[in-house]
């Protein structure tokens, strides 16, 4: 994900990176060349094959535009959702970095600072299974090796480390650090977690369906091809200027909506999870306030996603 400083509105004219234009340029070359060939076709010919006129396009544009709004406030609705379930997942992590640390950390100092690392980790394991990309790199520094190496043969990496973090807090429980009310606490927001991976599993695994995307993206194109034919008899020869800001317009919100529909890719418009998991890890090395804690060095394939310009 791109984030920037607010940009006036002139510079906001010529902004590149994080806009979906370097991805348009060749859709919108072809609708130049069909508008200059309209233009050439109008000048040249004694009979023009099909006068369309403008009337078809409004009614056909309208009807389009509508159906575009439904698809990018359903694209959105995606992206705000992931976007909710990350917000949950920090605080739910910094919720049992404190009980750790205020419950169960008296006798155990060190396995407490275990289990705030662990959870740094969880958000490390979501982040690379939402994206398909290979966890083990990331993980090796932040968990034990005993857990490292179930990790490396399990599929569902989150949840495995869910269940460490369940028998850390049994194991607490039988040595007399917590009592049954901590216990309680703790599962309540191991279930909070568990609610937070099982949503953003939901939000990766069922895309929007498939013929209502397929559905959308014929009609505008075949709507933003026909279209110099339609506004040569009114443009003259500004139909290349006037076919290219409706096709850009369609096409664009289009493609923003095919990227943020999946939040958790790595596209420019994707949710920053690389950032999001350092941030959960800076807030659980500044509760431990220890220099004991120290967090695991950022890994190759953890690189920032937030972009300042």
């Amino acid at each position: 994900m791109i984030i920037r400083p607010k940009l006036n509105w002139f510079r906001l004219l010529f902004v590149w990176r994080g806009s979906v234009l370097p991805q348009l340029l060749p859709r919108l070359g072809l609708i130049f060349a069909l508008s200059v060939t309209a233009i050439v076709m109008h000048d040249t010919m004694r009979t023009y094959p099909v006068e369309l006129g403008t009337p078809p396009f409004a009614l056909v544009g309208i009807a389009l535009a509508v159906f575009l709004g439904f698809r990018n406030s359903a694209a959105y609705e995606r992206w705000w959702e992931g976007r909710k379930l990350w917000g949950a997942l920090l605080n739910t992590a910094r919720a049992l970095g404190q009980q750790a640390l205020s419950l169960a950390a008296r006798r155990e100092p060190v396995q407490s600072r275990q289990f705030l690392a662990a959870l740094g980790a969880l958000a490390h394991a979501l982040r690379h299974q939402l994206r398909g990309t290979d966890a083990l790199a990331d993980l090796a520094p932040r968990v034990p090796p005993e857990l490292h190496a179930r990790l490396a043969a399990a599929t569902f990496r989150p949840a495995l480390i869910m269940l460490w973090l369940g028998e850390w807090v049994a194991e607490r429980q039988r040595e007399g650090s917590i009592d049954g009310y901590a216990v309680l606490a703790f599962q309540h927001n191991l279930n909070v977690l568990s609610d937070v991976i099982g949503g953003c599993e939901r939000l990766a695994s069922t895309p929007l369906p498939f013929s209502y995307s397929v559905m959308i993206h014929r009609t505008i194109y075949l709507f933003c091809a026909f279209l110099p034919f339609g506004l040569v008899d009114g443009a003259g020869l500004l139909t290349p200027l006037f076919a290219l800001l409706l096709a850009y317009a369609f096409m664009a919100l289009e493609a923003i909506a095919a990227q943020i529909e999946d939040p958790f890719g790595n596209e420019e418009n994707d949710l920053a999870l690389n950032t999001i998991c350092e941030g959960i890890e800076t807030a659980l090395h500044d509760l431990a306030a220890d220099p004991g804690f120290v967090r695991a060095p950022r890994c190759a394939t953890n690189t920032p996603d937030y972009i300042l310009d």
